[in-house]
């Protein structure tokens, strides 16, 4: 273990490193980061490094999952990240993993370096952060156009990276890219391409056979160290676990695959019987990699102790995963992912959901870290999801409520959302807001469905404004914002609404909103009102009261059909579907 005196990122840290006159050494390091704990033990266990630490700086420890706003401005490329810093928390240099003989020329070096120069390395800084700021002004206010060929294009991406052999993408090694597996079945599923078909069905397999699933205790690896997925780095993570359980839910829907399945209720149960708190039912963040206990049979597993567990809970990896168990509970029709659900979403707005503030990033006992644009999207895409899949209408109120926080907080000028609020006395890094496209596409397909279930413009509106703030960066990022893709096809390609109308007690109405998911239809959105329990939402729908259950579909302002038999739900919306798609072409 590391032998050095490690600090919490903070005002505590920077102002001794002011009164010090000391450069910060930062490292950012993961629980599960198996690389991060061999520079521990190496490199921040010898004693000649512990003294040079010691004598010139002063040392930071950063988390990167409780602290992904640190990571996101500092990171070199991979954990562990070293970096040294100004007092006053600007980088001046930074690299990952450094051996003893790497590290202790550096320290000798910087250190003084930095003292004997600090006059003309603080007139460098403040000039390269007043240039970064201007050409960042510059991209948030030349946001371009949306256009319907965004889509097109990131399915070309796809379908160009797509690894002809193995599956995946690339021909290194492999991540999962469930993003991509999504936006790719939406493609599919819409233009029944069969070089998409082919692209999904050798990913999907590959992945459900590769090394990097394990299939004895069940869920995926973060990735794996070759290309054709055998050799896995064995850290598991609740983030890498919640895409591919929705990507096999949905391809055994599209391709009744029964390995598909089996793939999908393994990652659940590994998620219920491992992933799960049993006192909160929240989600852990992660379980360690180990790669020996993973070569073992089942049987000799159970006579060792499992790999350990991260134990802090993450808002923006527990509202995925929740979006996923909901997801599988009307699909797969599992009672069990349905009730871990609901259970973590209450442990998620009980513990970690302020209405003045948003959601809350992590908590190990209580809750830290208001304001990451991650959590708000996240949380809110899954309020939208538990309305869809269970049928009650009242998570719309907070989620509602978390996009005021953002409209109000972190909206920027030029469209789009930044990653953090302003904080007064922020350090570093941390004084600059970013928007990333990722966290911004999550957000923007939350409000979008958002817009259609409260029949409110605005959400469509800032949904559009988000979007439209990364028309002219988009193409450099290829098949990786496969997300941002899904939200502007969603913009365009308007989903089919299913309204089903009924007293939500009435057992004939459930059938029908547990119809709705018989079928694979992309985008769909599922929505129940009850005339009296939803009076003002029912009076926005502008439908009709029947003396049954009925479930009626449209797209936008136009209406396809009105159905009271369960049984007749899905081809009457395969055909909706098939027919506006014509249109649309």
């Amino acid at each position: 273990m590391s032998a050095v005196n490690w600090l919490e990122w903070g005002d505590p840290a920077f102002a001794r490193a002011r009164a010090e006159d000391r450069p910060i050494l930062l490292t950012i390091v993961a629980s599960w980061c198996r690389y991060c704990r061999d520079v521990d033990a190496t490199t921040f266990a010898d004693p000649a490094v512990i003294q040079a630490v010691e004598e010139g700086y002063v040392p930071v420890r950063v988390d990167k999952d409780r602290r992904p706003d640190v990571n996101e401005r500092y990171n070199a490329g991979g954990w562990p990240t070293i970096a040294f810093l100004t007092p006053e928390g600007e980088l001046l240099a930074g690299d990952t993993f450094l051996a003893s003989e790497e590290i202790l020329p550096l320290l000798r070096r910087i250190a003084p370096f930095y003292r004997e120069n600090r006059d003309t390395i603080r007139a460098r800084i403040a000039d390269l952060v007043s240039r970064t700021l201007r050409a960042q002004e510059r991209r948030e206010t030349s946001g371009g156009t949306l256009s319907p060929e965004i889509p097109r294009v990131v399915a070309g991406a796809i379908l160009e990276h797509a690894d002809p052999v193995y599956g995946g993408f690339g021909e290194g090694q492999k991540f999962l890219h469930p993003e991509a597996v999504d936006f790719a079945l939406v493609w599919y599923g819409r233009t029944r391409d069969d070089r998409m078909r082919e692209v999904l069905e050798r990913t999907l397999d590959s992945m459900a056979a590769g090394g990097i699933h394990d299939r004895l205790e069940g869920g995926f690896f973060r990735y794996a160290t070759t290309r054709d997925w055998r050799q896995p780095n064995t850290e598991k993570l609740l983030e890498s676990n919640a895409g591919p359980l929705r990507s096999f839910v949905e391809g055994w829907q599209v391709f009744e695959k029964e390995e598909y399945r089996r793939t999908a209720e393994g990652i659940l149960r590994w998620l219920l019987a491992t992933m799960r708190d049993p006192e909160t039912g929240g989600f852990f963040g992660s379980q360690d990699a180990d790669p020996e206990y993973y070569s073992l049979p089942l049987e000799e597993r159970r006579r060792r102790v499992a790999p350990e567990t991260d134990r802090t809970i993450y808002a923006n990896w527990s509202a995925a995963t929740v979006s996923a168990l909901l997801k599988t509970s009307v699909v797969l029709g599992s009672e069990e992912a349905r009730a871990g659900a609901l259970r973590a979403l209450e442990f998620l707005l009980a513990e970690m959901y302020d209405p003045s503030r948003g959601m809350h990033h992590y908590w190990d006992g209580t809750y830290h870290l208001a304001g990451l644009l991650t959590d708000q999207a996240y949380a809110m895409r899954m309020l939208v999801d538990a309305v869809q899949y269970t049928g009650e209408n009242r998570y719309l109120a907070v989620a509602e409520r978390l996009a005021r926080v953002l409209f109000e907080q972190q909206a920027s000028p030029g469209g789009g959302f930044y990653d953090i609020r302003t904080e007064p006395g922020a350090i570093g890094g941390l004084k600059r807001r970013n928007r990333s496209i990722l966290e911004n596409a999550v957000a923007a397909e939350a409000l979008l469905r958002l817009s259609h279930f409260t029949r409110d413009e605005t959400y469509r509106e800032a949904a559009r404004r988000t979007l439209e703030a990364f028309t002219r960066d988009y193409k450099q990022y290829g098949y990786y914002v496969a997300g941002y893709a899904r939200a502007v096809d969603l913009f365009f390609h308007e989903p089919l609404h299913l309204t089903v109308i009924g007293s939500r007690s009435d057992p004939a109405t459930e059938a029908l909103r547990r119809a709705a998911f018989a079928c694979y239809v992309p985008s769909r959105i599922v929505q129940v009102l009850d005339p009296e329990a939803d009076a003002d939402a029912f009076e926005r729908a502008g439908l009709p009261r029947s003396e049954r259950a009925t479930a009626y579909l449209t797209v936008g302002r136009t209406s396809y059909a009105s159905v009271t038999e369960p049984g007749e739900l899905a081809s009457v919306m395969l055909m909706a579907e098939r027919d506006r798609t014509a249109r649309e072409e």
